[in-house]
């Protein structure tokens, strides 16, 4: 086992990386495995805030609509990210990056299970593409926390900056 210091901004910036990962894997898989629209499930995301007449049909771009879901999504990318970060952070990266995918399984479970009976929409999207797409979030959050906090670690015992104050 690894002890690593728990890092609140490598957890955050996973998190980014994997919601934005996790949103891209969507909006390109829906249309060309799926036949649906890119825009089908940023809006899906944004019925958990506006309700679900913004669901589609039609599933075009909305500029408000996808601002409400990219927000929305990040915020609850970076809790989630938080959390497997938590629980993964003092594993070897092969188990770390396990833990990830597994929590990204737990996490499909929860959402297109669980909250289906708060959002019955979800249950549209109980399909291999979404599946896909949590197990790489998962994999994507732990890999970018283990990399983050690596070069954070590795930049302190050169002396450099911490991670998120380098001034850029």
């Amino acid at each position: 086992m690894v002890t690593v210091q728990f890092d609140w901004k490598a957890a955050t910036w996973s998190g980014v990386i994997a919601g934005l990962v996790f949103l891209m894997l969507e909006m390109f898989l829906v249309p060309v495995v799926g036949g649906g629209s890119p825009w089908g499930p940023p809006r899906m995301m944004a019925a958990i805030v506006l309700g679900k007449g913004v669901l589609p049909p039609p599933a075009t771009f909305a500029p408000g609509i996808v601002l409400v879901a990219l927000v929305l999504h990040l915020v609850l990318s970076i809790g989630y990210a938080v959390v497997f970060a938590l629980v993964t952070r003092r594993l070897g990266r092969s188990l770390a990056l396990g833990g990830g995918v597994l929590g990204g399984l737990v996490l499909y479970l929860v959402n297109f299970y669980g909250f289906t009976a708060v959002f019955p929409w979800f249950a549209m999207a109980r399909n291999g593409i979404t599946l896909f797409s949590h197990l790489v979030f998962g994999l994507v959050a732990a890999g970018a926390y283990r990399v983050l906090t690596h070069r954070h670690h590795h930049d302190e015992k050169l002396g450099n900056a911490p991670l998120g104050q380098q001034g850029i």
